[in-house]
């Protein structure tokens, strides 16, 4: 009997020799670190234990699903590669085959769990001091202060997951200011630390929470980790595989990812397979902040099926909106180019509704959303600039006049906002650059916006400030600041002068847009022969031509004219000098009493004819929801009055919803004069 147990202690003590307790091994490299395998708490207690519950298998294997590893003697081969502490198994087999007549089997566990209790209680002593212990990113971020503190820790005792500490950097990192943040990612980069790190994670990344792999991945986009790396391509790579354990917290992570990545080839298959995955489970969305990422996400080249099934899905939840979900509401449907008029509208009330408080880059937000997407609501564009017209002081003014831009590309014109940035400006003209100040020109000439007494002294301010950067302004800027001017009828000198140096004109008729160049300059050329400019009368500027003008006919119009006039007593689609156009022209006596049939000859010959322009004008030539005409319809009304033209403004939307009877009535009106159209009644009257 006591060789048998003899026996069965030296077997047990060959098994010791094999299994190294909580030692370092040897990791090859395309081996994963699982960390629910722990090796390092083994001791004979668990082998006996494991005898006693297993007596009936007479064979059994070492280490089961076990990493590999190498031994030589008594230790294990370190020296120049990747290490990794091996921890605890529950699973802990013979390596060879024990055979054992139980009829001589007398050796009590209990005496032998009592013999080995003390070297037992060694090893896991042993054991607590090597086994690192689990670290939170939380407590990560809160513990450290730079990125280099938590890759410090990393290296010293590194725990799982490793996703942990790409996203406590990330946590520090968006507590630093820009320069810190790129000085800390420097040091990141040279860190020893860094690629052990990064190795861990592409070690662990099909093994760790699909949650923790989704943190950590974008983690490592937001610290500017580059995008062609092999961890970054391998990552997204296992999310891939893994996509179909996306939860909804995982879908808001996966399209937040998406939105900050660029374009590439794992990047667009993992955009697919979100856009099937969100087709399937768009319906278990639950809450509207997950709607509204995944919304923003799937780009704009989306199947339309799919943006109609969220755009749905985003009015049954709108009820759950908040007053900042509304806001956001407009950059998401920017974001995947799709014009939900009825999404839009309700947002829209909700945001005008509660407009005070609101933050402007949300405001600018809106604005810039709203023009992508071609989305007009006067409401709601009158409700933000009388917000920020209550609230001027408290605004800086070139967030304002950002606001200003965006308006005059809807042709919205504010009058009480643009009256107060005109005091302000003229007011402090110091804190205007020259783009700021070409900004303001053209804000204001196209929507051909006038405050009372105080634009000329406005214009001479801006004027005054461009003279001041003249040596610093581009060709293209001066150009656009002095045709601003003569929108507005005003003529500074100085940079006029500098506009028609040979150098700056041959500049701007070889770089840059050099159509929209010709065409402007033709445009100051004409204000300065036709306006009371105080200089150049007799500029001869050689200029490419502009190419010809597309007319548009007007059948209702000119049937109207035929009823009312009579045949040959207008012209239709008239070009005059200085490439002007005009839809219809007719022939009065001076009084606009009686039209004249239509010759040439009485245009030379006789002095009390009053040559009528007719202008047919669409809706966009005025200002947004006004009869207010913009910059070029303006200076085109005034420079044909000064070519001896009394003009009439037609509004086609209005004439084509008129009957004939009552169309012919309205352009009574307009062409003949007041006192024409009373005396002609009053011979009726006494005809009858």
């Amino acid at each position: 009997m006591n060789n048998r147990a003899g026996s069965f202690l030296w077997n047990l003590r060959q098994l010791s020799t094999l299994v190294p307790t909580g030692r370092t091994v040897r990791l090859y490299p395309l081996a994963f670190c699982r960390p629910n395998i722990a090796y390092s708490n083994w001791n004979r207690r668990n082998l006996l234990n494991t005898f006693g519950n297993k007596m009936h298998s007479s064979t059994r294997y070492l280490f089961q699903d076990a990493l590999i590893f190498k031994s030589e003697g008594d230790g294990c081969q370190t020296k120049g590669i990747s290490t990794a502490t091996v921890f605890t198994v529950d699973k802990l087999l013979c390596p060879r085959r024990l055979s054992f007549d139980s009829k001589h089997f007398l050796v009590s566990v209990n005496e032998l769990k009592k013999s080995f209790h003390q070297e037992a209680s060694d090893e896991d002593v042993l054991t607590k001091r090597r086994k690192p212990a689990l670290i939170s990113s939380t407590k990560l971020s809160q513990e450290c202060n730079s990125l280099s503190d938590v890759l410090d820790i990393f290296s010293k005792a590194p725990t799982f997951p490793s996703s942990n500490y790409f996203s406590a950097m990330w946590t520090i990192a968006k507590r630093m200011s820009e320069d810190q943040k790129r000085f800390e990612k420097q040091l990141m980069f040279n860190h020893p630390a860094f690629n052990q790190l990064c190795e861990h994670v592409m070690r662990e990344a099909k093994i760790m929470y699909f949650g923790d792999l989704l943190f950590s991945l974008h983690a490592i986009v937001k610290l500017g980790i580059p995008q062609n790396t092999l961890l970054v391509q391998t990552l997204l790579r296992v999310v891939q595989e893994r996509i179909n354990e996306c939860d909804e917290k995982c879908l808001s992570v996966l399209s937040t990812i998406l939105n900050t990545m660029e374009p590439c080839k794992n990047v667009d298959v993992l955009l697919a397979g979100l856009r099937m995955l969100v087709d399937e489970q768009v319906c278990k969305i639950k809450h509207v902040f997950t709607l509204q990422t995944v919304m923003r996400s799937i780009g704009k080249d989306a199947p339309i099926g799919l943006k109609r099934k969220l755009e749905m899905k985003a009015l049954k939840e709108l009820d759950q909106f908040s007053v900042l979900n509304c806001q956001h509401m407009f950059a998401v449907l920017a974001a995947m180019n799709h014009r939900s008029i009825i999404l839009l509208n309700e947002c829209s009330k909700r945001v005008t509704s509660n407009i005070h408080g609101c933050p402007f880059k949300i405001l600018i937000n809106i604005l810039q959303s709203c023009r992508d997407l071609q989305y007009i609501n006067i409401d709601l564009f009158k409700g933000i600039a009388d917000y920020v017209a209550t609230t001027f002081d408290i605004w800086k003014l070139k967030k304002v006049l950002f606001l200003l831009i965006l308006f005059e590309n809807f042709g919205f014109r504010p009058v009480g906002l643009m009256d107060l940035f005109i005091k302000k400006a003229a007011d402090e003209p110091g804190f205007l650059n020259v783009k700021s100040l070409v900004g303001i020109l053209n804000v204001y000439s196209s929507l051909n916006h006038f405050y009372k007494c105080q634009t000329h002294e406005f214009l001479e301010v801006m004027a005054s400030a461009l003279t001041g950067s003249l040596h610093h302004i581009s060709s293209e800027n001066l150009l656009n600041a002095v045709c601003s001017f003569c929108w507005m009828n005003y003529f500074p000198l100085a940079l006029i002068n500098q506009l028609l140096q040979k150098d700056i004109i041959d500049d701007l008729l070889t770089s840059g847009d050099v159509e929209r160049n010709v065409h402007r300059l033709h445009v100051v050329a004409t204000c300065l022969k036709l306006d009371d400019a105080p200089c150049h009368k007799d500029l001869d500027l050689v200029l490419p031509q502009l190419p010809p003008m597309t007319f548009c006919p007007q059948p209702k119009v000119a049937a109207v004219l035929s009823d009312l006039l009579g045949e040959g007593c207008f012209s239709q689609s008239v070009q005059l000098p200085h490439n002007y156009f005009i839809d219809f022209e007719i022939r009065m006596d001076a009084n606009r009493s009686q039209v004249l049939p239509f010759s040439d000859v009485d245009v030379v010959t006789s002095t009390d004819i009053q040559r009528v322009a007719v202008l047919c004008v669409p809706k966009s030539a005025y200002c947004l929801d006004s009869t207010h005409p913009k910059g070029y319809l303006a200076m085109k009304m005034r420079h044909l009055k000064i070519m001896g033209f009394h003009v009439i403004l037609v509004n086609n939307w209005e004439v084509e919803k008129l009957e004939m009877k009552d169309a012919v009535a309205f352009l009574k009106t307009k062409i003949y004069s007041p006192k024409a159209l009373s005396s002609a009644d009053i011979h009726l009257q006494s005809t009858c």
